[in-house]
């Protein structure tokens, strides 16, 4: 049996994400305004007994830190991109931030359900005025810090992505698939923080609101559990999303689908005996494929018909030809 393997140039570049500066720049203005506005509602939720206010505070302090993370991962993946020593580039460690972030979110779910409760069955006057004042306020800021993250990636990724994205929006709904393919996880961490933040916010609001003008006391604490199972949700979304890249557990995302319709409809006649796909980028992969053939052909034939799908960064082809075939080997480019 005859194999023969094409493997990427020694010199070939591993940096496969770009990176998102834009997104960097507007998180770490994120970070001051959200850490402002946590110091002003936990203050203002201690000193006027409000449970929904000092939730949305705390709620927000580890968003702080959570927000403060993701610019740390976009610094460190951009001091880090031409490091040898990843064998892939350092787009992961964006993603290793995003997934912080979920665990972050997971604790701050759990602390507000805690203290929800505690105030459910031990309620106490509340100050609604000011409660409602400062609530409004920090609404303002989420909002803000939204606005800075809602789609940062959109204005740095390429027209190729833009299929990607495109195909995969539709592989999504035709076939119940994972969703964000193309995106960026850490921004998108840190979007959902300031959204849930937003959500805690106005939860707190119509929490005041009921209690100052019909005396529904209880729902202050009661929109504090509400909140904590958004918060939660939103939390199991992200840390599916960012886990499933990090353990490169995404052999259901389209592109190998598009992969194995390729090889079987090609001219040559050729059997997958082994396909390995994993992420490396924003809607950007690396692949690894073995085949078994029968009629005479070399890995360039292939990697050639691959190349169509442009999202395919680095390509690895090995090909082995069946016992009992002629064996066929590439001297100087030319067949003997």
């Amino acid at each position: 049996m005859q194999s023969s393997a094409y493997a990427e140039s020694p010199r070939h570049s591993h940096v496969f994400d770009e990176g998102n500066p834009l997104a960097e720049r507007n998180t770490r203005l994120a970070v001051v305004l959200t850490a402002v506005m946590m110091v002003a509602e936990i203050i203002g939720g201690w000193l006027f007994n409000s449970m929904a206010l000092l939730a949305d505070g705390w709620h927000m302090s580890s968003h702080a830190l959570a927000l403060g993370l993701s610019v740390l991962a976009y610094g460190a993946a951009r001091r880090f991109a031409h490091d040898a020593r990843f064998a892939f580039g350092t787009w992961k460690i964006e993603v290793l931030g995003g997934y912080t972030s979920a665990i972050y979110l997971v604790g701050v779910a759990g602390l507000m359900l805690f203290q929800s409760v505690e105030r459910l069955i031990s309620p106490s006057p509340i100050r609604y005025d000011q409660a409602i004042a400062i609530a409004g306020v920090g609404l303002l800021v989420n909002l803000a810090c939204a606005w800075l993250l809602r789609d940062g990636h959109a204005h740095h990724d390429h027209g190729h992505q833009h299929r990607v994205h495109e195909y995969e929006h539709d592989h999504e709904h035709q076939h119940g698939g994972h969703g964000h393919h193309g995106h960026d996880l850490n921004l998108r961490s840190a979007y959902l923080h300031v959204v849930a933040d937003a959500a805690t916010s106005v939860l707190a609001i119509l929490a005041l609101i009921g209690g100052k003008f019909w005396g529904a006391n209880w729902l202050d604490p009661a929109m504090g559990v509400v909140g904590a199972g958004l918060v939660g949700v939103w939390a199991y979304g992200l840390l599916r999303d960012t886990g499933r890249v990090l353990l490169d557990a995404e052999m259901d995302v389209p592109v190998v689908a598009e992969i194995r319709d390729l090889i079987e409809a090609s001219p040559v006649k050729a059997e997958i005996t082994d396909l390995h796909v994993w992420r490396v980028g924003k809607g950007k992969f690396a692949c690894i494929l073995s085949l078994s053939v029968t009629d005479p052909a070399m890995p360039d034939y292939f990697r050639e018909q691959l190349s169509i799908h442009e999202e395919l960064v680095h390509v690895t082809v090995e090909v082995m030809q069946r016992k009992g075939e002629p064996k066929v080997l590439q001297i100087d480019g030319a067949f003997v």
